[in-house]
C-alpha cells in the first residue's frame, strides 16, 4: 500500500545568481543545496535538477514551489518557466511565492513584524512589509517597486515598529523557507494550478 505521507515537495529558487534547490517529504527527509552559478544558471539549471532529485523521482512529488521574484529578471523568468513546465507535465500544483516572503519566513524565530527592502535597477527598491505568523506570511504591504524617499516615508508613518531587513544577493539558501511556505499552503488545502504562477518583476524592464 502506497504511503501518501511519503510524498515530497520540490522548491526552486533562481531569483539571484545563487541557485537553490530543496526537497522534503516533511517527515524525516529534507535536503537542500545551493550553487553560485551567476550567468550560467540558465545553462546548468536542468542538469542540477536531474543530479539533485535522486533518490526521489519526479513521480514522488506532490507539488513544486518556485520563487516568483522580485530579483534578477532573467533568473526569475527561467525559474518560473521551468517550474511551470514541470508542474504541467507532472499534473501537480505549483506555488509561486515572493522572494521577499521567503526571506521574511527565514527570520520567523527573530521577529514577527518585518519590513524588507532589496536593491532594484535605477536606484529603486523592491519593498514589502510582512507579519510572520505560525501558519505563514501575512502581507501588510505587498511587494512593491518604489523610490527610497517614498519607502522611507512609509516606514516613518507606520504606527507599529518593524525590523528592517536589507535583502542582498545570494538568496539560494532561502529555498528551504520557500519550501516550508509552500507546504503550509498545501496543508491549508490550496492547490494552485501551474498556469496561475506568474513572475513578479515590479515593472516591465523594457519600459522607460
Amino acid at each position: 500500500m502506497k504511503n501518501t505521507e511519503k510524498k515530497s515537495g520540490l522548491a526552486i529558487h533562481t531569483t539571484s545568481p545563487e541557485l537553490g534547490l530543496a526537497i522534503s517529504n516533511f517527515a524525516e527527509n529534507t535536503r537542500f543545496k545551493t550553487w553560485n552559478l551567476g550567468r550560467d544558471l540558465s545553462t546548468h539549471l536542468h542538469q542540477k535538477l536531474q543530479e539533485f532529485l535522486p533518490p526521489q523521482t519526479w513521480q514522488d512529488l506532490n507539488f513544486i514551489a518556485v520563487a516568483k521574484g522580485p530579483g534578477s529578471f532573467t533568473g526569475t523568468r527561467i525559474g518560473v518557466v521551468t517550474a511551470r513546465t514541470l508542474a504541467q507535465q507532472l499534473n501537480i500544483p505549483l506555488f509561486a511565492i515572493s522572494t521577499l516572503a521567503t526571506v521574511a519566513w527565514s527570520y520567523k524565530q527573530k521577529s514577527h513584524n518585518l519590513s524588507l527592502q532589496m536593491p532594484a535597477q535605477r536606484n529603486q527598491l523592491f519593498t514589502a512589509i510582512y507579519q510572520v505568523e505560525e501558519m505563514g506570511i501575512n502581507p501588510l504591504l505587498e511587494d512593491t517597486l518604489m523610490n527610497p524617499t517614498t519607502w522611507k516615508k512609509i516606514l516613518e508613518n507606520r504606527e507599529n515598529s518593524y525590523q528592517l531587513i536589507e535583502v542582498e544577493n545570494g538568496l539560494g539558501k532561502s529555498v528551504v523557507s520557500l519550501l516550508e511556505l509552500a507546504h503550509l499552503e498545501w496543508q491549508k488545502g490550496n492547490r494552485t494550478h501551474w498556469s496561475e504562477a506568474l513572475p513578479f518583476y515590479g515593472k516591465n524592464p523594457f519600459n522607460n
